[in-house]
């Protein structure tokens, strides 16, 4: 490689979970002018690739058609309905099996392999789900950062009895959605969970899938490798939340809680017509579950009646995507309160709007963070694995408020959680407080910081 050229490689999953906040860390490198950026992901998200290039070009790699086994968004409604359940384990072991699929990684560890000789990066950005890319920077001795979008105890805590951990043994495991503070009965699921995720892997389906895998690893020179790897081998974690919205835990030297990654705002400058619309109002509930979120009939009948009840007090903006805009009741039926729209072209510019006082939202790591990033207190209907530990957190923290059934939207739970959360100033206190301390924490500027300041990339 020339020895002018330190090419950074970022590789993402296409999930916007996991994509967005390296897409605004590459962006904000491009603007600093930062030369040899490249960005590999899956072919839908190539638009977005060419958006950030605001100042030095930041090229694409494609890693191919979205694979359905590894992208939640294409996951059929059998497989929705598993990861979603009630269940805590049940939708923990539905996620393991759909998504640990060798052949799979395989497939991409492929295509990011034929990039990056192309690429020949001096450094990798990698996000923590991407295992084909971590395993690929290891194999080939590439220093790599790690981009952590949850809770820093998210990738820290084993989830088996015997697991490597940064975190005390009783810790919640991750997907529990257990408190710190835990009834002896919670103390007694806490632990069984973890037994439970050691004896699915120890069952004769999945024991055939671990020796695939391992035959896949030990072609590719890498044999065993514990979970914690990805921390171990990593030059840089960047997490992108601060301690102050976790439990208590000891946090590895070169781990890095840089807070939300958010670009420069406004960042949809020519949407006035929605700008002009929250300007005009008071008090604005909005409510945006997410990429992944799918409502049934009566799930969207039931907050149709939410913005009823809250009618002549808040408005609600409501994002809900066209597909399920055909569940809608008839338009001339719809509470004069209630805006609906398709896509909003920047759920940042929205929730930094001082007339948004709430965010109803299914608290995945990046909304989460994101609207506490902008003071806001949150009502939560978490969806799936991550985003119950992130509502549990929340609440103890006294940013939030959980649905009593989340599965379901209660009219009567939704409107008094939110009714009680817009109305009790504690709430609105501590997230600005929370708010505050992630905007300290740098986010965009003091991960490229960090990043540049790797040995990787200085001049030889």
């Amino acid at each position: 490689m020339d020895s002018a050229r330190r090419p950074i490689l970022f590789v993402s999953l296409p999930e916007s979970g996991l994509a967005n906040p390296l897409l605004v860390l590459a962006e904000e490198l491009s603007r600093q002018n930062v030369p040899d950026l490249w960005f590999a992901t899956d072919e839908p998200r190539r638009e977005d690739v060419k958006r950030i290039s605001v100042g030095s070009p930041v090229e694409f790699g494609s890693l191919g058609d979205v694979v359905s086994e590894l992208s939640a968004v294409t996951w059929g409604d059998e497989v929705y309905r598993e990861i979603t359940q009630s269940s805590r384990f049940k939708a923990h072991r539905a996620v393991i099996k759909q998504s640990f699929v060798p052949a799979a990684q395989q497939a991409k560890f492929q295509k990011l392999a034929a990039i990056v000789d192309e690429v020949r990066p001096a450094l990798m950005v990698i996000d923590c789900i991407s295992g084909f890319a971590i395993e690929l920077a290891i194999a080939r001795r590439i220093p790599f950062v790690l981009s952590v979008p949850f809770s820093p105890s998210n990738v820290l805590t084993a989830f088996t009895p015997f697991g490597k951990r940064y975190v005390p043994w009783d810790f919640p495991v991750p997907h529990t959605g257990l408190p710190r503070r835990m009834t002896p009965a919670q103390q007694v699921m806490n632990q069984l969970f973890k037994w439970r995720t050691l004896a699915l892997f120890l069952s004769p389906t999945m024991r055939k899938v671990v020796a695939e895998d391992t035959r896949r690893r030990k072609a590719l020179g890498l044999g065993l490798m514990s979970p914690m790897a990805r921390i171990e081998k990593a030059e840089l974690v960047l997490c992108n939340s601060i301690a102050q919205l976790d439990y208590p835990v000891e946090i590895p030297e070169k781990m890095r809680l840089v807070g939300a990654m958010v670009p420069p705002l406004p960042e949809a400058p020519d949407d006035e017509e929605l700008s002009a619309w929250l300007d005009a109002q008071s008090s604005v509930v909005y409510a945006g579950f997410g990429t992944i979120t799918r409502l049934t009939r009566d799930q969207v009948g039931s907050m149709v009646e939410v913005a009823r009840r809250l009618e002549g007090r808040h408005q609600v903006l409501w994002k809900l995507p066209s597909e399920q805009q055909r569940l809608l009741p008839p338009k001339e039926s719809l509470p004069g309160n209630l805006r609906i729209e398709s896509w909003v072209p920047s759920q940042l510019d929205v929730l930094a709007h001082p007339n948004v006082k709430v965010f109803f939202t299914h608290a995945g790591g990046n909304g989460y963070n994101e609207g506490v990033y902008f003071g806001k207190p949150l009502v939560v209907r978490p969806l799936w694995v991550d985003c119950y530990d992130q509502a549990v957190r929340g609440r103890d923290f006294g940013i939030s408020l959980t649905l009593d059934r989340p599965r379901t939207i209660d009219v009567d739970d939704v409107v008094d959680k939110l009714n009680r959360v817009l109305e009790t100033s504690s709430f609105h206190e501590r997230a600005e407080r929370l708010g505050a301390l992630q905007r300290a924490a740098g986010g965009r500027e003091a991960a490229a910081e960090l990043i540049l300041g790797l040995p990787a990339l200085a001049k030889a």
